[in-house]
């Protein structure tokens, strides 16, 4: 039975609260400090922090939101420019992580543009020591090809997120770490496609999506 529509967005919300908790946490542990110290040079210092913790968590909002949300107007496609400009705000702090840009379309649809990015978000989380993460997506003949490679000299890869990229809901159901990943298959499936993973050689790993494009 598939997950409700208010147990799914209860598992967003827990997904969301969790990558937050680390950037407004700093802020908030900043301001603290902030209160305390009068020494120039380190108040100059809790600043720079708390601009950097600042710019983390407008970068992950503006990500979930196209991610997870309505973002992208009330047309049935996105920019992908948008989409772009997502992924890099998300990994800007992540400087072990080189992205390639591969999509040509000036626009994808709204779910294809949500599928990308959450593979994305997936696929930089299991580079774990960091590396290349390239991002493409096309439509071709009536179908959509979403496809993100990474390579890195490890690759981890949760079981639990494998196995609902490509399955959808587990016998213990969805966890919030695996929302992102249940999202994907959810969106593949529904418009008549399937998720694939592909290891083609040792520090690689491929995650594809293909599915109808109307």
């Amino acid at each position: 039975m598939p997950v409700s529509p208010v147990d799914f967005a209860s598992l967003l919300c827990s997904r969301l609260c969790h990558d937050l908790l680390s950037p407004v946490g700093a802020l908030n542990n900043g301001l603290e400090l902030l209160s305390d110290e009068t020494d120039t040079e380190m108040r100059a210092r809790v600043f720079e922090l708390l601009t950097e913790s600042a710019r983390a968590s407008a970068n992950k909002l503006k990500f979930f939101r196209l991610a997870f949300g309505a973002a992208g107007g009330f047309g049935e496609s996105v920019d992908t420019r948008e989409a772009k400009a997502a992924i890099e705000g998300l990994l800007v702090d992540n400087k072990r992580i080189e992205l390639g840009w591969f999509v040509e379309s000036d626009a994808l649809p709204k779910g294809a543009i949500k599928v990308l990015l959450n593979l994305t978000l997936i696929a930089s989380e299991a580079l774990v020591r960091g590396g290349t993460l390239s991002v493409g997506g096309e439509e071709n003949e009536g179908q959509l090809e979403i496809v993100v490679k990474i390579e890195g000299p490890r690759i981890v890869l949760d079981p639990e997120l494998r196995a609902t990229l490509t399955e959808g809901e587990r016998p213990g159901g969805v966890t919030p770490r695996a929302a992102a990943a249940y999202l994907v298959h959810t969106l593949a499936a529904e418009a008549g496609g399937a998720v694939q993973i592909v290891e083609p050689a040792d520090n690689v790993l491929i995650l594809g999506a293909v599915f109808n494009a109307g």
